[in-house]
């Protein structure tokens, strides 16, 4: 099994604050703000946005994998994701991810490319986790 980490720290009330994630492997650190979340401020990423990036990663790697595995030699694949949030009655949602992606493969027929895209999609690790029965919670109270 292979583990990964991330953390996230807020301060201040959610309107007001601000916020700060890291990626433990890479060092990467990046800011939220209520605004880049539920405003169009594109100064900060947001947790959708982060979601996304993901998303796009995990399903580019999934379909590239794919096609190898049946024969095909991908030269570049590169996938775009939209993440909306919704209101709802409960609060806020993630209501739909839309994966839009383009591929160089020599050699394949477009049945055949979005079959494969298609199982890709459905298989991808980041796919399932985002439809994932369990979610487990540790709490520490400082």
């Amino acid at each position: 099994m292979s583990k990964h980490y991330a953390s996230a720290q807020w301060e201040g009330a959610l309107q007001n604050g601000k916020g700060k994630y890291a990626l433990k492997s890479s060092g990467y650190e990046g800011t939220v703000h209520f605004s880049s979340r539920f405003e169009d401020d594109k100064s900060a990423s947001s947790p959708e946005e982060l979601i996304g990036a993901a998303h796009a990663s995990c399903f580019s790697m999934a379909f590239s994998h794919a096609l190898d595995q049946e024969g095909y030699s991908p030269e570049k694949i590169h996938t775009f994701a939209e993440v909306s949030l919704t209101k709802t009655a409960d609060g806020f949602a993630i209501s739909d991810i839309l994966l839009k992606t383009k591929g160089s493969v020599k050699g394949i027929e477009n049945e055949k490319f979005q079959e494969i895209a298609n199982k890709a999609k459905d298989g991808c690790p980041v796919s399932k986790a985002l439809a994932v029965p369990s979610i487990r919670l540790e709490a520490e109270l400082e």
